[in-house]
């Protein structure tokens, strides 16, 4: 079966986001640097990020990278997000992902009863990484 995972692209500050995602969602956490593939970059740049894979213990996996100064990047606004989604039955554990993502970022929307009869909610985290949550209702 095909997977739909995350890649997210940070300036510098990858190591941060994935850890803080790390904290957020538990699993495993695998962190690569440039250095460590061998890939020419400005020698300054040798210690970030060139890839990062997280696989939680709910089964879904975000990867993320540092762009290098020689490539173009700007720090996207409202170009993408990443959706959580789940049942009732996991209630306690999105509510409490949504809460620990919120922590110095925005929240848009609070978890609240949307019209698809689930609780759902959005944020931007404090990295600029735009999240929706969304909690199926009881089945009938």
């Amino acid at each position: 079966m095909a997977t739909l995972s995350p890649y997210l692209n940070f300036r510098n500050s990858t190591r941060e986001a994935i850890e803080f995602y790390h904290s957020v969602f538990g699993g495993t956490l695998d962190i690569n640097t440039f250095a460590d593939f061998g890939v020419q970059v400005e020698p300054s740049e040798s210690g970030l990020v060139m890839h990062s894979q997280l696989e939680t213990p709910s089964g879904f996996t975000i990867m993320a990278a540092d762009v290098p100064s020689h490539m173009a990047w700007s720090q996207g606004e409202n170009t993408f997000s990443v959706s959580i989604s789940g049942s009732d039955a996991e209630k306690t554990e999105l509510t409490g992902y949504f809460d620990k993502l919120a922590e110095g970022g925005e929240v848009a929307q609070p978890l609240t009863a949307s019209p698809w009869d689930a609780t759902f909610g959005m944020l931007t985290d404090r990295f600029g990484v735009n999240w929706l949550v969304n909690i199926a209702g009881p089945e009938s």
